[in-house]
């Protein structure tokens, strides 16, 4: 194949030096996957059938003008699952269309071995988001800060196409909590495929429950784990590249963990294994990713995953991956309550009994997302904004965090839902004489009253009806049935309220009616007691 005096082929053994230098002269030094610099990685990458390694030649010089592959077993084998990846040009031929060739050739060289390839493009430049679309790749998804480089993660645009029999082969109706569905309308919508997800509100979280001891899986205790996902796993709820039948040593040489969980007896020893969590940490991407939950109840379930969060937070990760069951809403819900955040949705990712599979991929990042840093393509833009808004609500003030506990109207949320109504405020601070709002105002949103007192009067003669104290709401009855204001709202001194506008309330409830019935609860309570108090 030759175009513009450069030719796409299979890397050899004596191209692994020039493969090393172009990554370098992209990346210098802060390349987070070092094995791209290690000539003799490379050397066994061109021999591995699970490793398409490809290089762009001048015809003219000899010199290798890019590189790119595909990596064959980022998910079971019968997933049919393959990532196309690490795709790099050196920056003087750019222009010529070696980005565009690479990604061609690949795909011709490995259609027939997959159903699904997966791109995850880079979001400091738009280059190889413009390749993957213009190649029949379609956008389900936004990785906020995946990538680390030196000074700071970058995040990265997911990218899906399908082949041979893929999407015939889908199972339909999937049920997602309503936080994922609108990716999922996305996802769904650019993959030519009808929205059929149905929004799951009511399936619970897995139970509290910490009556276990814990311990990192040895070889000895594979086969008590195997007789449990032989009889009593049915429904798969996290896929990923390993499975525990896969044996222990090829589970080492994956850097593969699994934390296991036994139960109780009767004098409080450890008794039989209950359940364990599979897991990959990446010391140098600091990323720890989840893969496989076996557990032959729903206990033990929730606390494996706060014990790996636990251990991930030791380890100082940055970021986690979880890739769920889109028909698997008590997952979904879980991780969402333990900072979990959807991030994409691809259909028909994982083959499972008979059938392909869509999967909600959720992850939690502890570093603060800079949108500026963002570049992309229109097409990525919709995705993209609706996980950056995620993330965005998942930041709570901690002035706000630390007054929850004296706020009433917080009163009976869990720490989820706390999180959830919290990120919704936006703090005020107020002097003495600082008006919220006056008599005949529209009410566009209602106050928490974090520090001082609030005094409520009639607005014409300042003829005092009442006040509001720390802890309680002001406002609140004519934002909830949209009529204006028929007091006016005064600090009597220095303070702090946090305001909650009606759209971002409206907005919430609809998604969460767990929480609005709990709102409205201690909205009428608190309505109840100023009126006692009046």
């Amino acid at each position: 194949m030759k175009t513009e005096n450069f030719q796409i082929r299979e890397a050899n053994e004596s191209d692994v030096r020039a493969i090393a230098d172009i990554f370098y002269s992209i990346y210098s030094s802060e390349y987070p996957y070092p094995q791209f610099y290690d000539t003799e990685w490379l050397k066994r990458s061109v021999f591995n059938d699970d490793i398409v390694l490809l290089v762009a030649e001048d015809t003219r010089t000899g010199d290798i003008l890019g590189t790119a592959s595909v990596i064959l077993d980022i998910g079971a084998h019968s997933d049919l699952l393959a990532e196309f990846g690490r795709l790099v040009v050196h920056p003087q031929p750019r222009g010529r269309g070696v980005g565009t060739r690479l990604m061609q050739h690949r795909i011709e060289l490995v259609k027939n071995r997959l159903h699904v390839g997966l791109v995850e493009n880079r979001t400091s430049h738009t280059f190889s988001q413009t390749i993957s679309f213009k190649n029949g790749f379609v956008p389900v998804g936004f990785l906020p800060l995946k990538l680390p480089l030196t000074e700071f993660r970058e995040s990265m645009a997911l990218f899906v196409r399908y082949f041979g029999d893929a999407l015939k082969m889908r199972r339909n109706h999937p049920r997602i909590i309503p936080e994922a569905y609108g990716l999922s309308q996305i996802a769904l919508a650019h993959c030519s495929l009808d929205c059929n997800a149905v929004i799951d509100d009511q399936s619970p979280p897995y139970p509290h429950c910490r009556e276990f001891i814990l311990d990192n899986l040895q070889n000895e205790g594979l086969p008590s784990l195997l007789q449990i996902q032989r009889g009593r796993v049915s429904h798969r709820e996290l896929f990923g590249p390993m499975r525990l039948h896969y044996g222990f040593f090829r589970l080492q040489a994956a850097h593969a963990q699994y934390l296991v969980a036994r139960g109780l007896d009767a004098l409080g020893k450890a008794g039989p294994v209950v359940g364990a969590l599979g897991f990959i940490h990446d010391e140098n991407e600091r990323l720890l990713k989840l893969f496989e939950l076996i557990s032959t109840n729903d206990f033990p379930v929730r606390y494996l995953l706060e014990q790996v969060l636990e251990q991930a937070r030791i380890l100082g990760v940055e970021y986690l991956e979880a890739d769920v069951n889109a028909h698997a809403p008590k997952m979904q819900r879980t991780l969402l309550e333990l900072g979990f955040t959807p991030v994409a949705y691809i259909p028909a990712m994982v083959f499972c009994d008979f059938e392909r599979i869509d999967v909600v991929r959720m992850a939690k990042v502890t570093k603060i997302l800079d949108p500026k840093r963002i570049k992309i393509i229109a097409e990525v833009k919709p995705i993209a904004d609706l996980v950056i808004q995620s993330f965005t609500c998942k930041s709570v003030s901690p002035i706000l965090a630390e007054a929850v506990g004296r706020i009433s109207l917080f009163r009976g949320l869990n720490v989820e839902q706390t999180q959830q109504l919290a990120s919704l405020c936006r703090l005020v601070s107020m002097y003495e004489g600082t008006r919220l709002f006056r008599v005949d105002e529209d009410s566009k949103e209602m106050f928490l009253v974090l520090e001082g007192r609030i005094s409520i009067t009639n607005g014409s003669d300042c003829e005092s009806i009442g006040y509001v104290e720390q802890g309680e709401t002001v406002g609140e009855r004519a934002l909830l049935i949209g009529d204006t204001h028929t007091a006016e709202a005064k600090a009597e001194c220095g303070g702090l309220v946090a305001g909650i506008s009606r759209e971002g309330l409206n907005r919430l409830i609809r998604q969460r009616p767990d929480i609005g019935l709990i709102l409205y609860r201690n909205l009428a309570i608190g309505l109840g007691a100023k009126l006692m108090r009046a």
